[in-house]
């Protein structure tokens, strides 16, 4: 839900975009290369993909250095295949698709991040199953319960991407260190350590709640994180399916430990502001104050690896590490809440097919792996690829016996609430709305 022996690695913020506007970034994949030759021993890998030609369009949330990434990854199938791949990348993905598929605009892939609207695509008929080709490797890929997300009705229509890790608390090792604390391994220890950074004259969290027409989504990573720890996997489904109503006291009193720290004002918003500022600051600069020992801690998924700025050093003694978020209940096990995208086509031209397969393989896995900042939870993915020490980080606590994975909630919901009125109610509740009020109106917005 999440990507990781290089100790010391640094993060490259270098971006060079075709062209930044509006919130997109436009990339082409390869028009104007001279390609490579079909017949040299790079080239062996995209064997079966050559003389086809053509060109794919792809579209997703992932934007900035995570698509320069992005383009980097599949250079190379473009140069051996000839198939040219023009990607854009939006802030305002999850609205804007549904724009360009109505205005007879649809692109030819799309990657989705939420289960839930690419169901919906499914549902209306807009989204091509995927072909037997495209299947057989996502079997050979994935487990069942990663493929499950991406079935419907007994139709496989994509296939995952990446993975990530969306319950790591990014923190300083170096001011940790300077000021004698030590990472909690429980949520006691998580609030002791908090009241301790406060009274050093820190403020030891920092959020950001903006993203474009996603805006929200970071205080739903808060919620499934502690309704996970809180209760259990099990009332963690029930509410995730609806089978307990979103207002249910379970899932109060998951508000009520989320604002102890989220609407603490002792607590937030180093380097930003009061509580209210959390709406307004991008998730993306949110965590960047622990560089400057303006908060302590930032939770944010295991990709937020891409935001640090050239020459931070990533590892367990350098300027950024993370850890887990811990556990309330450490006898449940280790909880851990993830995410990922799914390659899902609008189109079934050979050439969409083509890039669908590649997309599919281990090859790509590995090659958009050796880009950084980026993990698979495709089981060719060679680990020994990952040399950001974080991605190995959330790599090993995914693969240990006791971790208890869920995938992000809100990617699971339909559309409607899991990207419309929990987003929604989540800024209304960071600025000040009743906790009651806001789990009604989410609850009132779910179709029976």
């Amino acid at each position: 839900m999440p990507k990781f022996p290089n100790p010391r690695t640094t993060i490259a913020a270098t971006l060079s975009l075709v062209l930044l506007t509006g919130g997109c970034a436009y990339l082409s994949g390869g028009g104007g290369s001279a390609g490579a030759d079909p017949d040299s021993p790079e080239c062996e890998p995209y064997a079966q993909w050559q003389d086809i030609g053509g060109s794919v369009s792809i579209y997703a949330s992932i934007r900035d250095e995570e698509a320069e990434r992005l383009r980097r990854s599949w250079q190379k199938f473009i140069d051996c295949t000839g198939i040219d791949i023009q990607y854009e990348g939006s802030g305002e993905f999850e609205a804007q698709v549904q724009v360009k598929v109505d205005g007879g605009n649809a692109p030819d892939i799309a990657f989705f991040p939420q289960p839930g609207l690419l169901e919906r695509f499914a549902a209306s008929g807009d989204l091509v199953a995927a072909p037997e080709s495209v299947q057989q490797l996502a079997e050979e890929g994935w487990s069942q319960d990663w493929l499950d997300y991406a079935t419907i009705d007994g139709t496989l229509y994509a296939t995952p991407l990446g993975a990530n890790f969306k319950s790591f608390v990014w923190y300083s090792p170096t001011f940790f260190a300077d000021n004698g604390y030590e990472v909690p391994q429980t949520w006691d220890e998580l609030i002791e350590l908090s009241d301790t950074i406060a009274d050093d004259g820190v403020k030891p969290w920092c959020a950001g709640l903006e993203s474009g027409d996603a805006t929200g989504w970071p205080a739903t990573d808060w919620i499934e994180n502690v309704i996970l720890r809180e209760n259990g996997p099990e009332v963690y489904d029930q509410w995730v399916n609806h089978e307990i109503p979103f207002n249910d006291a379970k899932i109060a009193a998951a508000f009520d430990r989320a604002d102890e720290i989220l609407r603490n004002p002792d607590y937030v918003n180093g380097g930003f502001g009061n509580v209210q500022s959390i709406a307004i600051t991008s998730f993306q600069e949110a965590g960047l104050p622990i560089l400057d020992g303006e908060c302590g801690m930032y939770l944010m998924g295991s990709f937020y690896a891409a935001q640090w700025p050239e020459g931070t050093e990533v590892s367990e003694t350098g300027d950024v590490y993370a850890f887990n978020l811990p556990p309330i209940n450490p006898e449940q096990g280790t909880p851990v809440m993830g995410g990922g995208e799914f390659v899902g086509a609008f189109s079934d031209r050979p050439e969409v097919v083509a890039v669908r397969e590649y997309l599919a393989t281990a090859e790509y896995a590995n090659n958009r792996a050796a880009e950084g900042a980026w993990f698979s939870a495709h089981q060719g993915l060679d680990l020994e690829i990952l040399e950001v020490p974080t991605d190995r980080l959330g790599a090993e606590i995914l693969r240990d016996p006791d971790t208890v994975f869920r995938f992000d909630g809100s990617d699971l919901m339909p559309a409607e609430v899991g990207a419309g009125t929990f987003w929604r109610g989540m800024v209304n509740w960071i600025n000040g709305e009743d906790t009651d009020a806001t789990l009604d109106y989410i609850e009132n917005s779910w179709s029976s």
